[in-house]
């Protein structure tokens, strides 16, 4: 166990410095600029993109060029203020929105920031990460939580907000009925907020039984196993799962074939969300989402989504604490990382605690 007195003098961070290559380094304790907080990280979740940066050194059209603080799903405590700031106080705990973008541009204004071509977003190239004891963020994008949530459950607002965001894409309302592509930690989340915003049933697809199952305990009212390569076979198979076609399939795996078997199975006049990042370039059946007005939609990010995450989770509407299956301190780093990587490992959400 680290004491008080030495996370005070020093900040540990989990650097990677190239592909397979993270390391737990001193790095020097940011001071808030204007209009920034410093924190004193609590806890960090493991996303897809961070294992991603890990493993391949990229992820999308982003590559790590530079040694870069790796981690973006984060909550802490404030231990600093800095100048301007009056929203916040030292000892507030916090949930860290991310992505902090220019707040002038036309898209900012249109309240689309999650566009903003020069947004800063934690652990982007060059942008460092959170992944560490302290941390400074612009203090109008930490979401304060009551005393009643924990540290734990703030970090898990950064994947909530990207459901938020995709149900809201697809809009998801009382009666909807959606198929949910993908039984991970986002597929799962994508699941809960599309009941709590009213759906009536939620099918949801996946390659593993234990996730599957894992889906059927929080909720799921039928899971469809994928099994076959054959995106008509895997449609049909959907529709008699459910009792009709899907208003909105949610495509949170990034499955190519799934994007495919999405457009195939949703309702003409539906709308299929691509959540999930596959390749940058798909084939997909457009003619047969077009001339069955299948409507297409991508999501990046999130947008003036976490105190909807927040009012969910603090209410108890949604439960995202069944999600968190694996629990490491910050000099585990490493170990997080391959037990997140490792399906054989059951990991649905991998927490790393920097206050330990």
């Amino acid at each position: 166990m680290t004491t008080v007195s030495e996370m005070n003098n020093c900040n540990l961070s989990a650097v990677l410095h190239s592909k397979q290559d993270l390391r737990i380094d001193e790095t020097p304790i940011p001071e808030p600029n204007e209009n920034e907080v410093q924190l004193a990280i609590g806890s960090v979740g493991i996303c897809g993109s961070d294992l991603k940066y890990w493993m391949y050194g990229k992820c999308g059209r982003h590559v790590l060029v530079n040694p870069m603080v790796i981690g973006h799903e984060a909550s802490g405590t404030v231990t600093k203020l800095g100048s301007g700031v009056k929203n916040m106080k030292l000892g507030d705990r916090v949930a860290i929105e991310p992505g902090v973008p220019c707040r002038l541009c036309r898209v900012c204004k249109e309240g689309r920031y999650n566009l903003c071509p020069d947004i800063k977003f934690c652990a982007t190239p060059p942008v460092d990460g959170n992944l560490g004891r302290y941390y400074t963020h612009a203090a109008d994008f930490c979401w304060k939580l009551p005393d009643h949530v924990s540290l734990d459950e703030g970090a898990m607002l950064e994947p909530l907000a990207v459901c938020v965001y995709g149900c809201q894409r697809g809009a998801v309302s009382v009666g909807s009925s959606v198929l949910v592509c993908g039984a991970g930690p986002v597929g799962i989340m994508t699941m809960l907020v599309a009941k709590t915003l009213g759906a009536s049933e939620v099918c949801i697809t996946d390659i593993d039984d234990n996730r599957l199952s894992f889906a059927k305990k929080m909720g799921a009212n039928y899971t469809v196993k994928v099994t076959t390569d054959d995106c008509q076979q895997l449609a049909s198979d959907i529709r008699n799962a459910m009792t009709s076609a899907p208003d909105v399939t949610l495509e949170c795996s990034g499955s190519d074939q799934s994007l495919k078997t999405g457009i195939l199975v949703t309702k003409s006049g539906g709308c299929v969300v691509l959540i999930g990042r596959g390749s940058l370039e798909v084939t997909i059946p457009i003619v047969n989402a077009a001339t069955r007005e299948v409507d297409i939609k991508g999501v990046f990010r999130y947008a003036n989504c976490y105190p909807k995450a927040l009012a969910m989770v603090a209410s108890g509407q949604i439960d995202v604490k069944p999600l968190i299956t694996h629990h490491f301190d910050l000099k585990e780093s490493l170990k997080a990382f391959e037990t997140a990587s490792n399906r054989d490992s059951s990991a649905i959400k991998v927490m790393i605690h920097c206050n330990q």
